[in-house]
C-alpha cells in the first residue's frame, strides 16, 4: 500500500513537472516575441534603457555595480543553474540517471548531441579566432521550449519520449556547465577564489554534520555567488555548486521514508515556478531583442550564424539519432517504449531548440562584442524556430495517439 501511494505521488509530481515546463516554454516564446517587437518599434529606446538601468549594491567596502542586463544574466540566472544542479543531483541519486541501464542511452546521445554541433560550428568558423569563442553556442537544448512543443502534441507523445528528452536535456545542461567553467572563465582573482573555497568547505561541513535545513546552505550560497562574481569565474557556477552541496537527506543521500521529501526536492519544488515563470522569460526578454531592420538572408548565411543554425538544426538530430541507433544495434540500449527510428528522429529535431542556454553561452563568448552577439542571436532564433516547427510537424505525422494510461 505504501509503495502504491509513493508511485501515485511520484506520478502526480511528474505530471505537474511537465505541465510546468510546457507552460514555461510558451511563456519563453512570448517573452522573446515581445522583445523582438520592442526592439523593432519606437519603444526600442525604452527597451534599451530598461536593459541598461544601473543597479548598484554596496555593503561597506563591497560594491557591485552592473546594468540590469548583467544582474539578470549573472544573478537571476544563478537561480536557474541552482535549479539545474538540484535536478541533476536528484536524477543522479534517485532518478533517471541513477541506473546504468537508464543512463547509457541519454548520456551517449547527449554527448554526441554536443560534439556534432560543435564540430559543424568549427567547420564554418575555424578561420576566425574571434568567432571560435562561440563554439559552444549550438550545443545545448532548451528543455522548457522543447517540452512546450511536445505538450502541443497531446496524447500522441509516449511517456518514454518525455523521459528521454528530459534526461538528455539534463545531461546536456551538465555538459554545458562544465564547458562554461572550463572555457568561459577570464582574469581570475585567487583571493576571491580562496573565499569561495571557504564557503564551499563550510557547506561540506554542514553536509558532514547532517544539517538538512536549507537556510544555512542558501546564505552560504549568496556568499559564494559574490566571491565567484569577484573571482572572474562566471557567477552562475555558484548556483551549480550550491545546488550540488544541498543534501538529498542524509550523509548517504537516502530517503528514510517513501513519503519524505529531501531538502533537494523541497528546494527544487519551491524554485521551479520562480525560474519557469520569472527568471527564464525575463532572461529571454532582455537577450532576444534583435533589431531585424535591414537584416536579410545574407545575414543568416555568414559563417557565424550559419554555423550555429546548422549546428542546432542538423547537428543535434544527426548526433543524437546516430548515437541512439548505434547503441541499439550494438545491444547496449533500447529505444524507450512507444518510440521507433522515426520518433527518435523527431526527438532529435526538438533537441535543436537551443534558445536559453545557447543565448547564455553566446553572451559569455561574445561579451562586449555586440556584432558577434547579434549574429549569434540570429542563428539561435532561426535554428530554434526551424527545429520547433520541423520537430512538431514531423512528430505530428509519425506519432499516433497513445492509448489511455500509456
Amino acid at each position: 500500500m505504501q509503495i502504491g501511494k509513493f508511485r501515485a505521488g511520484a506520478a502526480q509530481l511528474f505530471a505537474d513537472f511537465f505541465k510546468l515546463e510546457a507552460a514555461s516554454g510558451i511563456l519563453l516564446i512570448a517573452a522573446a516575441l515581445v522583445a523582438l517587437v520592442c526592439a523593432n518599434t519606437p519603444v526600442n529606446d525604452l527597451y534599451q534603457a530598461f536593459r541598461d538601468v544601473p543597479v548598484e549594491l554596496r555593503i561597506g567596502a563591497l560594491r557591485i555595480d552592473k546594468p540590469l542586463l548583467l544582474w539578470i544574466n549573472d544573478g537571476l540566472m544563478a537561480m536557474f543553474f541552482l535549479l539545474v544542479a538540484l535536478e541533476i543531483k536528484r536524477e543522479t541519486l534517485s532518478g533517471q540517471l541513477s541506473s546504468r541501464d537508464q543512463l547509457m542511452l541519454p548520456l551517449v546521445c547527449a554527448a554526441a548531441g554536443v560534439a556534432v554541433p560543435a564540430t559543424i560550428y568549427w567547420w564554418f568558423n575555424h578561420g576566425d579566432a574571434v568567432a571560435l569563442r562561440g563554439w559552444a553556442t549550438p550545443t545545448a537544448t532548451d528543455i522548457a521550449f522543447a517540452l512546450g512543443v511536445l505538450a502541443l502534441l497531446g496524447s500522441r507523445v509516449p511517456l518514454g519520449m518525455k523521459l528521454l528528452l528530459s534526461t538528455i536535456a539534463v545531461v546536456d545542461d551538465l555538459i554545458a556547465i562544465v564547458i562554461i567553467a572550463v572555457f568561459y572563465t577570464y582574469g581570475m582573482s585567487y583571493t576571491a577564489l580562496g573565499w569561495a573555497g571557504a564557503a564551499i568547505v563550510a557547506m561540506a561541513l554542514l553536509n558532514w554534520r547532517g544539517v538538512t535545513a536549507l537556510t544555512p546552505y542558501l546564505l552560504l550560497g549568496v556568499v559564494l555567488w559574490v566571491c565567484v562574481l569577484k573571482s572572474g569565474v562566471h557567477a552562475t557556477l555558484a548556483g551549480v555548486v550550491t545546488g550540488l552541496m544541498i543534501p538529498h537527506v542524509n550523509r548517504r543521500n537516502e530517503l528514510d521514508d517513501a513519503t519524505e521529501h529531501s531538502p533537494v526536492e523541497t528546494l527544487e519544488h519551491a524554485l521551479h515556478p520562480w525560474v519557469a515563470y520569472g527568471v527564464l522569460p525575463l532572461f529571454a526578454f532582455v537577450n532576444a531583442g534583435l533589431v531585424v531592420g535591414g537584416l536579410g538572408m545574407k545575414d543568416l548565411l555568414t559563417p557565424l550564424p550559419l554555423g550555429i543554425a546548422l549546428g542546432l538544426v542538423l547537428g543535434k538530430p544527426i548526433g543524437i539519432v546516430s548515437a541512439a541507433v548505434l547503441m541499439r544495434v550494438a545491444g547496449f540500449a533500447r529505444f524507450p517504449r512507444g518510440m521507433d527510428f522515426k520518433a527518435m528522429l523527431g526527438l532529435g529535431m526538438l533537441c535543436g531548440i537551443g534558445f536559453t542556454m545557447s543565448l547564455f553561452i553566446a553572451s559569455l563568448g561574445f561579451a562586449g562584442d555586440e556584432l558577434r552577439f547579434t549574429e549569434s542571436v540570429i542563428g539561435v532564433l532561426a535554428a530554434s524556430t526551424v527545429s520547433a516547427l520541423a520537430g512538431y510537424a514531423w512528430l505530428r505525422v509519425v506519432l499516433k495517439p497513445q492509448p489511455a494510461g500509456d
